[in-house]
C-alpha cells in the first residue's frame, strides 16, 4: 500500500490539465495457459493517467497487488525466482495513442487505437504496440486492450520444475474507467 501511495503522489504532481483522465483502481490481469495449469492474476490497484489532448498514456502497477486464486501462485509470483518484488516493486508503460485524430473525447463512441510505448517490468524495459478499445459515454472514459508479452524478455523466468507450468507467452488484459481531473 505504501508503494501504491508513493505512485499517486507522483502522478499528483504531474502537471495535468483539464483534458487529463486518471484513474487509481484500474484493472490489470495477467494470464498463462499450459496444459499443466492455467496461472491468472488480478491487480485492480493500477494508477494510470491519459491525456486526451496528446493522446499520452501512463501506468503504474504495484506488483504485491496482484492476487491470484491460490497462495502459492502469489507466493510464488512475488518471490525472488520470478517477479523480485522486494527488489522491483513496481512496473510502469508509457506510451501515445497512434492513431490520436481517431478518438473524439467529446463524443460518445467506441474508439480502436493502437498504444504504442515502453513497458518496463523489472528491470527491463522494451517497446510495446498493442490494439484495444477506448469507450465514451456520457463523459466518461473507459480503455480495453489485451496483448501478449514474452515473458523471458522481461527476466521473468521461475524454478526450472515449474517452467512446464508457465506459457513463453503472458496474455496481459487492461481495463481502466477514468475520471476527468
Amino acid at each position: 500500500m505504501k508503494t501504491l501511495s508513493i505512485i499517486i503522489f507522483v502522478f499528483a504532481a504531474f502537471n495535468v490539465n483539464a483534458q487529463d483522465y486518471i484513474t487509481r483502481n484500474g484493472n490489470i490481469s495477467i494470464y498463462s495457459h499450459t496444459s499443466m495449469e492455467d496461472v491468472k492474476g488480478n491487480n485492480n490497484e493500477v494508477v494510470s493517467l491519459l491525456n486526451s489532448a496528446t493522446g499520452s498514456f501512463d501506468f503504474k502497477v504495484a506488483i504485491k497487488s496482484f492476487h491470484f486464486a491460490k497462495q502459492a501462485m502469489e507466493d510464488h509470483f512475488n518471490d525472488e525466482d520470478y517477479m523480485e518484488t522486494d527488489k522491483y516493486p513496481k512496473a510502469g508503460f508509457s506510451g501515445k495513442i497512434s492513431d490520436m485524430a481517431e478518438v473524439n473525447f467529446t463524443k460518445d463512441g467506441v474508439y480502436n487505437v493502437t498504444v504504442s510505448g515502453n513497458l518496463t517490468v523489472k528491470d527491463v524495459t522494451k517497446p510495446v504496440s498493442a490494439k484495444g478499445t477506448i469507450s465514451i459515454k456520457n463523459n466518461k472514459v473507459s480503455v480495453q486492450s489485451t496483448f501478449t508479452v514474452k515473458r523471458k524478455d522481461y527476466h521473468v523466468i521461475g524454478q526450472s520444475f515449474v517452467q512446464s507450468k508457465l506459457s513463453d507467452d503472458i496474455q496481459i488484459t487492461v481495463n481502466c474507467d477514468y475520471d476527468k481531473r
